[in-house]
């Protein structure tokens, strides 16, 4: 299995949900997702979980070099809703990577994210899976 996933820009924020299972068949995709994120956003990245069933080691290890990229351009990961069947566990080779319980708390965690908001998905984004903010 696979994931899909779903991008929200916000003004200097972008928020990236996941769903599905990030298993070693769904790095690659997720790199594309990450890819897509570098290209047309700015500011920090919340990598929502909510709907994550599930993640791998490689596909923590992918979060960890996402991590990594977006460092590169300045920009920091942070996520929320980390899946019950594991935790990123930091090694020490990656940025720091703030955890927040659920979505709500990552955005409350940015001032103002009000604005102008864009949106990306995948072909096979659930619809039964919508990303809410509420302000």
């Amino acid at each position: 299995m696979t994931i899909e996933w779903r991008y929200t820009t916000h003004p200097n924020l972008g928020v990236l949900c996941l769903a599905g299972h990030l298993s070693p068949e769904a790095v690659a995709p997720f790199t594309g997702a990450i890819g897509w994120v570098l290209a047309r956003g700015t500011g920090p990245v919340i990598l929502d979980l909510t709907a994550l069933r599930g993640w791998s080691v490689g596909g923590q290890l992918a979060v960890t070099q996402a991590a990594r990229q977006l460092a590169d351009e300045g920009r920091r990961l942070e996520l929320a809703a980390i899946p019950a069947d594991g935790s990123l566990v930091p090694d020490g080779t990656h940025p720091p990577i703030p955890v927040h319980c659920d979505l709500s708390a990552a955005l409350a965690a940015h001032p103002a994210v009000v604005g102008e908001q864009r949106q990306w998905c995948s072909d096979a984004w659930p619809a039964s899976t919508p990303w809410r903010h509420e302000a």
